[in-house]
């Protein structure tokens, strides 16, 4: 028997980037919640952003945000992982180098940046509906950070490729979308968050069913017996999954939860 579900959102709930999510899920987080199945929504984004898309139901549910980096239900704190300010300063000063990025200092009350990029900050604010701090030099006082993410419009594999091979012995990195890089502690990734939540609530992967598609979710997609990618998720993804859904944009997470309430 099912006991927590838990989905990625952006590539999997809605299109990334973006609030179009279909209000019908709200109703079967509600049934859900009323078979004794606990929801959990698991994202790259920051908790704000999470919060306002979840509006409706958002006392009846689980936030993995920040790739696993931040875990809250109910305004409690579950879980939460700060990086090495020394480490992030020196990651702020590689990537200041390299042409066309952004970035942002992920913290508890929001994000950071030093970008003006006005396409950036509206896929901030508008998309991802989150708030973020333009400010001079992101470095002038100490943050606590759950996570940093570069940004790049047009290949961010580009990035990946020169970034991730100088900081992957010393953090978790990882694609978490076409646009996004993301870097956090080495035992920061959504996985493991589920792994607490399960210790905590005495949930197995047995009883665990999670949706995902693309890199950022493959640890969460190994803690469940009952995974799922969707029909637009990366290769590597639909390999590790042991399902694949319909996409998202046919809502292939939804239809997956109706025939589990049915």
């Amino acid at each position: 028997m099912i006991k927590l579900v838990a989905s990625d959102i952006d590539g999997t709930l809605l299109p990334e980037g973006t609030a179009q999510i279909n209000p019908e899920i709200f109703e079967v987080i509600r049934k859900l919640k009323e078979r004794d199945i606990l929801f959990a929504a698991a994202s790259g984004r920051h908790y704000t952003s999470m919060s306002k898309l979840f509006e409706p139901v958002k006392n009846d549910i689980i936030f993995i945000t920040e790739n696993g980096a931040y875990v809250c239900c109910r305004g409690y704190t579950m879980l939460e992982q700060v990086l090495d300010w020394e480490q992030v300063c020196q990651w702020v000063r590689e990537v200041r180098r390299i042409p066309g990025t952004s970035f942002t200092l992920d913290t508890k009350e929001g994000f950071y940046t030093e970008s003006s990029d006005p396409e950036f900050l509206a896929l901030i604010r508008k998309g991802y509906r989150s708030r973020i701090d333009q400010v001079e030099d992101a470095l002038s006082r100490e943050l606590k950070v759950n996570k940093m993410a570069v940004y790049r419009k047009e290949n961010i594999g580009e990035v990946a490729r020169l970034l991730i091979p100088r900081w992957e012995d010393r953090l978790h990195c990882v694609i978490s979308g076409d646009v996004w890089v993301d870097f956090m502690n080495m035992d920061t990734n959504k996985g493991n968050a589920i792994r607490s939540i399960q210790k905590t609530l005495k949930i197995s992967p047995d009883e665990t069913m999670v949706f995902g598609d693309n890199h950022n979710d493959l640890e969460m997609i190994r803690s469940a017996t009952e995974s799922y990618a969707v029909g637009n998720a990366a290769e590597a993804v639909k390999k590790a999954a042991k399902y694949v859904a319909d996409t998202n944009v046919n809502d292939g997470v939804l239809k997956v939860l109706k025939t589990l309430l049915d």
